[in-house]
């Protein structure tokens, strides 16, 4: 009989595998969880990519400033754009599993790694906000932003784009923390 991790990892059942049981209850709280993931990548995704946007199209004229002056502003477009594309990367993964119901890579590389960069771009982005946020309260103060309140206001929509991303992927990181935990604890990535 085959080990009961073949179908975790990818392999294709045979006919004495097909004695492995599911209860539809089971399977639903998996198919919800997975939503809900896919859900949370959603809306981070959506979230960076438009923080990245509002600040990539902040420059309003030649007397204005520009985005790309001022390095926190740059590190926050980086990051929110770096979150962006990762997030479409994990959506994809998340469809991936739905339609063969296997993970993309070995399921120990895969918990781990969506744990580990999970972690990463949180702190990442959680770092750039508060880099562009200090930048814009101290250009609040200045005459940049008695001279260009539009600069400043259109800053501080990316800014808070970009934090309401972190918060989508940090409740992410959450999840797939706990899918690390259940892996450790059951050898699979569900508690079920």
């Amino acid at each position: 009989m085959p080990s009961p991790h073949a179908f975790r990892n990818g392999e294709s059942p045979t006919s004495r595998d097909l004695t492995h049981f599911h209860s539809t209850v089971a399977a639903q709280k998996l198919r919800r969880f997975n939503s809900l993931i896919l859900l949370l990548r959603l809306a981070s995704f959506s979230f960076s990519l438009a923080s990245a946007i509002f600040m990539l199209t902040n420059s309003h004229g030649s007397g204005s400033p520009r985005w790309y002056d001022f390095d926190a502003f740059r590190f926050a477009f980086v990051a929110n754009a770096i979150v962006a594309i990762y997030s479409v990367f994990e959506m994809g993964t998340c469809v991936w599993e739905f339609s063969r119901e296997t993970t993309l890579w070995p399921e120990a590389f895969q918990v781990w790694f969506d744990f580990g960069h999970d972690q990463v771009f949180s702190y990442l982005l959680l770092s750039a906000g508060s880099a562009a946020a200090a930048l814009a309260r101290t250009m609040r103060g200045s005459d940049t932003c008695t001279a260009n309140k539009v600069f400043c206001l259109q800053s501080d929509v990316a800014i808070g784009l970009g934090f309401a991303a972190f918060l989508f992927l940090a409740f992410s990181c959450c999840f797939s923390g706990f899918r690390v935990a259940c892996f450790l604890i059951t050898g699979s990535r569900f508690h079920i």
